[in-house]
Order: structure tokens, then sequence, then C-alpha cells
């Protein structure tokens, strides 16, 4: 029996837990967590504001997870510092924990850029956590004229939730497009004009020069007043834990596909990682959920004695704004082939004989089959691409490979 020590309590960090669980029911288990809450779904967060759920809800696990897998929690209490050579974890409290394997899920935190006037904004905050959202939620009114720097999903979330709770919302974004880390111009078109109908104004090409307290003036010369302001620029991964002692890092922290560092008996997973990318061959960060749980679950059934990698990881996205929906997945490269009919949106790319991407919007039914195509590499040339670029149903594959691994996409 080993003493096991997660930090962390999101997706990597329960996915940890529960790969341990499969293969080893006994080791201690202590998770640390510097937020004060269960395991939530952050994802969630914008959902609470909008009203379309709870506390309750958003819970990532019932209430008895913890009991259930046999995990001691520190709740509201954050590493500091890792010492790798005494197997020793040190708490702002200046408590001492030691651990025989080590798991670092630390996630990622905002960024918020050295605007200038910054300072002098009285009510300002980012949108991540479940804390955000309840004190941004204290602070809205229905007279209340917000405005949002960044245009990308966090920044996009947010303005749902907060949407029908304000006077009106304005959109700052140095990008020429809404989400520009997730669709392309067409598709961002789309998604923008129905975002538009709930009162909410776009500038994009266009940056913050100075900020006021009641206004900003922007690069173009526009000013927009404003009593509230959300900084949702992006995110850092949560690295220094491991940096500071040596670890392999890039802009995340380096992991092979067992999710082990480059420091003995040291484990990391999610928004704080860069996982190995099939679509493009290169590592990057996936700040994505089902592959923060995946790498936790890997690096869990691993620590806890077993065998697993995770090699197949792509990015991909499934987000709704106002009821209107996408998904997205791979790069962007290669062949294309689009269809448009009004609302709906669909474009593939795709090369070297294999589907490398998509972009669906509106009508996302079967995407699954377009994820499990570029997940696992299928040769277009075992299938009728033909058919499957405009309807993506199971009868495009030989029976064989349809009862196989495609049917759970069904």
């Amino acid at each position: 029996m080993s003493k096991i020590v997660i930090i962390g309590n999101s997706a990597a960090a329960i996915g940890c837990v529960e790969g341990i669980r499969s293969v080893d029911k006994y080791s201690e288990i202590l998770l640390i967590s510097s937020e004060r809450h269960h395991t939530y779904s952050r994802p969630l967060i914008s959902y609470l504001l909008y009203g379309k759920t709870d506390e309750q809800r958003m819970k990532y696990r019932p209430d008895s997870f913890y009991a259930d897998n046999m995990v001691d929690v520190m709740l509201g209490k954050t590493v500091v510092s890792v010492d790798a050579k005494t197997h020793n974890v040190k708490l702002e409290s200046g408590e001492v924990i030691s651990y025989d394997k080590l798991m670092v899920a630390t996630g990622s935190s905002p960024f918020v850029p050295p605007l200038k006037g910054l300072e002098t904004v009285e009510k300002k905050f980012t949108f991540m956590t479940l804390d955000d959202a309840h004190a941004l939620g204290e602070a809205l009114t229905p007279d209340s004229k917000v405005l949002v720097i960044g245009a990308g999903l966090i920044g996009l979330k947010c303005v749902e939730g907060i949407a029908d709770k304000v006077k009106e919302i304005t959109v700052v974004d140095m990008a020429d497009r809404i989400l520009p880390s997730v669709l392309d111009a067409e598709g961002a078109e789309l998604v923008q004009k129905s975002i538009e109908k709930h009162n909410v104004s776009f500038y994009l090409n266009d940056s913050t020069d100075e900020i006021f307290p009641d206004k900003a003036i922007l690069k173009s010369g526009a000013e927009v007043e404003f009593d509230i302001l959300v900084v949702a620029v992006g995110v850092r991964p949560n690295i220094s834990l491991l940096k500071d002692i040596g670890a392999s890092c890039g802009r995340a922290i380096k992991t092979n596909n067992k999710c082990e560092t480059s420091i003995e008996d040291i484990y990391a997973a999610g928004d704080c990682t860069e996982s190995y990318d099939i679509t493009i061959g290169a590592e990057r960060v996936l700040a994505l959920l089902p592959n923060a749980y995946l790498q936790g679950e890997t690096a869990g059934v691993n620590m806890g004695g077993g065998e697993k990698t995770y090699d197949n990881a792509i990015p991909m996205n499934a987000m709704g704004m106002f009821g209107y929906h996408m998904i997205t997945a791979g790069s962007y490269e290669g062949n294309v082939y689009t269809e448009r009919e009004g609302e709906n949106y669909k474009k593939l790319f795709y090369k070297d004989n294999r589907l490398v991407g998509y972009i669906m919007i509106g009508n996302i039914k079967r995407a699954g089959i377009y994820t499990s195509l570029i997940r696992n590499q299928t040769p277009l040339d075992s299938i009728d691409f033909e058919l499957i670029k405009q309807k993506p149903q199971l009868m495009a594959f030989s029976a064989q490979k349809r009862y196989a691994d495609l049917a759970q996409s069904h």
C-alpha cells in the first residue's frame, strides 16, 4: 500500500481517483484543493448564472464520491512547493505532507494582461471558477452595462450566462472573429449573428487602449461605457510547482503517454499539461475536460500499478450559445468539404487519406462518427467517404468496422 497525493479537484483529479481505484482498492489517497467546493463541472458556471442549473446539479460526482472511493480531502488548502527528493509537499499553512506518488492536476489560471487603467475599475472580474461566477452574479443589476474583454470560449460563455440579467453587453477582442481558436471565419460569423440577437455588440480587430472607472477607450477610438468589467483574454497553465523543481516544461508540463513527468513518482494531467495531438503530430496544450479526465484516469491506473496509455488526444469543443449548438474537433488543414444551409454549417478537413478535423454548427447530429474517424485515424479509402461527407451514418462502414469501434458513436 502506498500513499498517493493528488493536487487538484477537477476532471483530471477525479479521473485519477477513478483510475487508481480501478486497479488498487486500498492505497491511501489524499486530495488537496485550493478551492473550497466539492468537485464541480467548470463549463457549467455560466449555466448557474443563467439559472439553468444549481450548485447541486453542477457537481461532477455525487456527494458521496470521496467517501465511496476512500479519499481523504483537504479543501481550501493550497500547495506552495514540492520536494521531489524527500517526497513531500508543503502547504501555505506550513504543513508538510509526504507522498509515495504525486499527481499534479493544478489546471490553469486566468491571464490578466497589463491593461492601462485596470486598477481604477472597482467591479472587475474573471470567469473561471464557481467563486468567480458567484462574485459576478452578486454585482449584476438589470441596469448593468458589462464590458467583456475576450471573445473566446470563456468570454462568450460568460456573455450567455448574464445576457438576460443586464442592460447591455459589449465584447472586445483583438482577433478578427469570435472564438478564433475554435471556428473559421464563416462559422464565426454565423454564431456572432445569433449572439447579437441578445443585446450583445462586438468590437473585433480592436483592443482597449485605456480603461477608466466607467468607460474604455479602444485602439480604434471608440468609447465603451460600462460599470462591470470581465477580463477573459485567456488562461495560463499552472506549472510553477513542477517547473520550480526542474520538471520538463514547455508552455505546460510535459508528460509521456503514461502521464508521467520527467521527475520520478510525479504524474501530471489536465490543463496544466501538454498532450500529443494526433491531428498535427505535435505536443500542445489541450485544455479540454474530456482530455483532462482521460489523462487523469491514465495516470491513476499507472499510479495504482496497472498499465494504461493515453495517446489519441485531439482538440475538441462542444458548446451551445443561447441554444445554438456547435461541435468542432481536430485541426483545420488539408482538403475541405463544406455544406451550408440556413443556420446549419458543416466543414470537413481531410488529408493523407485521413479525416483531420471538422466544424459543425446548428445540426450536430452524429458528429461522434466524425470524431471517431479522427481519433481512430481511420483510412478514408476503407469507408464510403463520399456518403459519410454528406450523411454521417454507420451504413457507410463495412459490417466488421461498423460493429467494432464505431457503434458507440451511433
